[in-house]
């Protein structure tokens, strides 16, 4: 699998995240892709020759790797990451929907015409696109894991299964090869997503709090009486900051404090 593609495709969705957002970038690919890309694949590599059983009766073996390993590790785990850096492209679909839609606005109204300060900008849908992507991260990182566990019963590979399936002629023993370093590469997997899980929780309640923050500075700001602009010829309109600025300074050359 051609991770270098990903890897270009999630490049643009960085410079439209938050700081949470560019660390659970950086361990994705590199305590993620690059540890399964570099050791893990190779480690299951020749999982199922490596698995031997007690036994010579044809397909026996067959049979019983394919009851203790239903879906592999290193599949299961590409899956994983396919579907978690899906919804990140979400939000680079909507940022490309904003810029189209200001290029054809400016193609009606000029060039100097702007529909959105930033296309980028973390406001409005795309607030919204942003947030949901980080919902859809974290269920998926929580129902791979689970899903890990459902099939394997635990996330630690034992060193000898019992079977006893058709066509085996009774109950054999099969040994799994090197279980302890498949195991290390388990749990290493697992505690890379687990840090993932925290990161997207992290990040959704940073943007929930700016936000909550955002819009009680704005209430604030609309509840705050109105200071009327001290100039003769201004007709008592609202003054805003650098009027009264300016009112200060010419006040205060006035009287000779400042030089």
């Amino acid at each position: 699998m051609n991770w270098g593609a990903l890897e270009s495709l999630l490049s643009g969705v960085n410079k439209y995240s938050t700081g949470f957002g560019r660390i659970w970038l950086s361990v994705v690919f590199v305590f993620r892709v690059m540890v399964f890309v570099v050791a893990a694949e190779r480690v299951w590599s020749d999982d199922q020759k490596d698995f031997d059983c007690n036994t010579r009766q044809p397909g026996c073996a067959n049979a019983c790797y394919d009851l203790y390993f239903p879906l592999s590790h290193t599949r299961l785990w590409a899956l994983q990451l396919i579907f978690v850096t899906c919804p990140s492209f979400m939000v680079v679909m909507h940022v490309a929907y904003r810029e189209e839609r200001e290029r054809k606005y400016r193609l009606v109204h000029g060039e100097n015409a702007r529909l959105y300060d930033n296309p980028g900008q973390k406001h409005g849908g795309l607030w919204w696109t942003y947030l949901l992507s980080l919902f859809f991260k974290t269920f998926i990182e929580a129902a791979f894991l689970y899903l890990l566990h459902y099939i394997y019963n635990n996330f630690e590979l034992p060193r000898r299964v019992q079977c006893e399936l058709w066509p085996c002629p009774n109950q054999v023993d099969c040994y799994i090869g090197r279980p302890t370093e498949k195991t290390v590469f388990t749990y290493f997997m697992v505690g890379a997503s687990a840090v993932c899980i925290v990161l997207n929780i992290c990040e959704i309640f940073y943007l929930i709090a700016m936000r909550m923050l955002k819009i009680s500075h704005r209430g604030r700001r609309r509840g705050s009486p109105t200071k009327r602009c001290s100039e003769p010829d201004c007709g008592g309109c609202p003054a805003t900051p650098e009027t009264n600025n300016k009112d200060n300074l010419a006040l205060m050359e006035k009287n000779g404090s400042i030089f």
